[in-house]
């Protein structure tokens, strides 16, 4: 059984909370992304491209018993943990929730008063392709493995 979207993020909420300097919590996300399971090549293509991001993000989706599944890679180490991030909280969650949630935890931990504005835009630009993907899947709740 998964946990719940709100689960997840008060579990991160939680351990931001044992760095007491902005530097530690960067580190962290850095380390977090890391540890991102390496993107198959196949999925690095333009159509997965995040549009806004000042980096390139690639974001791959697919369906799997009723729950949206996400992958991702970046050319930028700290955005890859900010990926990570995302990631965590919403792969293996159903669509609808995935639209609804309101992911609280990046303000939460500090995280978007602590990034340039063109960052904070490829963050809330990741944010929304997740969403658009869960739209997709909610529409369209047959799509094969593998994705939209």
């Amino acid at each position: 059984m998964s946990s719940s979207i709100q689960n997840i993020e008060k579990e991160i909420v939680e351990e931001f909370e044992l760095f007491d300097a902005w530097e530690d919590k960067y580190q962290y996300i850095i380390e977090l992304g890391q540890k991102l399971p390496e993107l198959n090549g196949k999925h690095k293509v333009d159509e997965n491209k995040i549009k806004g991001c000042q980096s390139s993000v690639w974001l791959n989706s697919y369906i799997k018993d009723d729950k949206v599944y996400f992958e991702a890679d970046s050319d930028s180490t700290f955005v890859k943990g900010e990926i990570a991030l995302l990631i965590r909280v919403l792969s293996g969650q159903k669509p609808q929730d995935i639209v609804n949630t309101e992911l609280s935890f990046i303000d939460k931990i500090g995280l978007r008063q602590h990034i340039a504005v063109t960052r904070a835009n490829g963050l809330s630009n990741m944010i929304k392709q997740m969403k658009l993907f869960a739209v997709g899947y909610q529409a369209h709740p047959t799509i094969p493995k593998g994705g939209l």
